[in-house]
Order: structure tokens, then C-alpha cells, then sequence
């Protein structure tokens, strides 16, 4: 069986982050076994001291963790590369997972349209070259993200674009999610056309997260956002695409669209993928530790 590679608690360094506790926990009930990493040391360069407490030899793992930007985590692979452990997403398949410009073009018939331009921490593009971006959407509303995540909880003031023709607006809105983002941004800016999706009770559409191991969908479940509604999205045109991306530890997330047809909103790594809190532990931990990490 595949072990399972943690966040240690940075607090008590020798015990699992409390926030994946439940999932070290699990694990071991299967029979797997569970070692720690040292996710600040890792986050800061030192990859050899974030897998000190990883045994030499220990077997192949699959991560289940806090985020990890692609650099970081081609680090992490070689460090335990070096320690005689692999691990179940190679980093190559984790940048492709886990940043839009990677998954994109394998889904974008089943997603809303989006561009994209690289860019640093702290850098906000003229209003001008923002423009060009996104003339491709031709108008309309549109999402503002990075190459991970958006601030839709800053809708107004970091996300939401009501006319992507406004330049200016456009210009103030990503200048106020570089800001928030601060060194957390990942890779660069991102711009989504804004697709309706149905939302019946007037507040946010429901989402579902559908977790997949090599291809196959293990667990259809809730998005964490809305732990509660379990949606049961078609995955007839989903599961192609997730085979043709290639990569074996995946998540999609799902949303209804107002015309009915379901439309995915993201793809994921399954590694750094939150796990609402409704979802047992053990229905993802034991598809996943049966699957060979290599």
C-alpha cells in the first residue's frame, strides 16, 4: 500500500497539522503509513530539511497537503529523489494539475474562455496591455485570478469585472488583487469569461468537486465552499478530458450554467485539494492508497 506524506504541525513538529489530522488518521486505519513534512521549511527553500523526518527508503507516497507553488514542489521531488522515496504525482504532473495554463488546453470546450499572462509578485500590468489581454473575450464580464486561485470573497473590489471593455475598471481590479495577493501570487494573471450558473435559492450556485484517480471519478462529493449540497454533475464529457490531461491524482470542480449544462469552473491537483468538511476521510484515502504511487 502507497503511504502518505503530511504537513507536520508547526507547533508540535512530530504530529500531523490538525487541519489533515483526520486524513493521517485515516490512512493508518487503512493500513498505510503516514510521515511528516516540514511545510514552512519546504515554503522557504529547504527542501532537504523539510523531508528530514522522512525515512530513507520509505516507500512511494502520495502528498496530501497545504498548497505548494511548482518550483517549490519540483524541489520537494528531488529532495525525497535523494532519500530513495517517489512520489505519486511527479512534478511535471502537478504544474500541469494545479496552474490554469496547464489544464486549459485540454479543457477548453468544457470551461469558461480564459487568457493569461505571466507575471511577479507585486507587478500589475498597464491598463493598455491588460486590454490587449483580454480582447480575445471580446467584452463582456469577466473573473480575475491568478494562475491558482481568485479572491471571490473580494468579489467587487479583486474579482468580479462587470465589462472587461472598461479598462480602467479592469486595470483597478487586478492592481487590487496583485495588492492582496501580495508574494502569494502564483504565476501570473489570469482573466475568465463570467459564465451564469444556477443558482436556485438566489445565493452561490453549488459546486461539485469530483476527485479522480487515474482516470477513474473515486469520490463525487461537495465543493468545500458548500459542504452541504451535493450536486450530481453528467461527467460524460468531464472523464475524456481528465484522461487526456494524463495526470493520476486529480479534482474537478462542477457548476450547473443557467442553460443547464455543466460547465467546469477548475481542475485541480488532488494533492492540494481541500476536502470539504462534510466528506469522510476514509471514501479519498483508501481509493487513493490503493492506487500505486508509480
Amino acid at each position: 500500500m502507497t503511504g502518505l506524506l503530511v504537513p507536520a504541525d508547526p507547533l508540535a513538529p512530530r504530529a500531523p497539522d490538525g487541519h489533515f489530522a483526520p486524513e493521517a488518521s485515516a490512512a493508518r486505519e487503512a493500513g498505510a503509513a503516514v510521515v511528516l513534512l516540514d511545510h514552512d521549511a519546504l515554503l522557504a527553500g529547504e527542501a532537504d530539511a523539510a523531508v528530514a523526518r522522512v525515512p530513507s527508503g520509505a516507500g512511494p507516497l502520495w502528498y496530501r497537503g497545504w498548497m505548494i507553488p511548482a518550483d517549490r514542489y519540483a524541489e520537494l521531488e528531488d529532495a525525497l529523489r535523494a532519500r530513495g522515496v517517489g512520489l505519486g504525482t511527479t512534478a511535471p504532473d502537478y504544474a500541469r494539475a494545479h496552474e490554469l495554463p496547464g489544464w486549459y488546453p485540454t479543457f477548453a470546450g468544457l470551461t469558461p474562455r480564459s487568457v493569461w499572462r505571466a507575471s511577479s509578485a507585486g507587478e500589475v500590468p498597464d491598463a493598455d496591455t491588460l486590454a490587449a489581454l483580454v480582447a480575445p473575450l471580446g467584452g463582456g464580464a469577466g473573473i480575475v485570478k491568478d494562475y491558482v486561485k481568485s479572491r471571490k470573497h473580494e468579489w467587487a473590489e479583486a474579482c468580479f469585472v462587470p465589462d472587461l471593455a472598461d479598462a480602467t475598471h479592469l486595470h483597478r481590479v487586478v492592481a487590487r488583487f496583485v495588492q492582496l495577493q501580495d508574494s502569494f501570487l502564483a504565476g501570473g494573471i489570469v482573466v475568465r469569461a463570467f459564465e451564469r450558473f444556477a443558482a436556485p435559492d438566489g445565493g452561490r450556485a453549488a459546486e461539485a468537486r469530483v476527485w479522480w484517480v487515474d482516470g477513474a471519478p473515486v469520490v463525487v462529493g461537495p465543493h468545500p465552499d458548500t459542504p452541504d449540497d451535493v450536486p450530481a454533475p453528467d461527467l460524460a464529457a468531464v472523464a475524456p478530458a481528465v484522461a487526456a490531461l494524463g495526470c493520476r491524482f486529480v479534482t474537478t470542480d462542477l457548476a450547473l450554467r443557467d442553460d443547464g449544462v455543466w460547465r467546469v469552473v477548475e481542475v485541480g491537483d488532488g494533492q492540494v485539494s481541500d476536502r470539504p468538511t462534510t466528506l469522510a476521510p476514509s471514501s479519498l484515502l483508501e481509493p487513493l492508497l490503493r492506487a500505486p504511487a508509480s
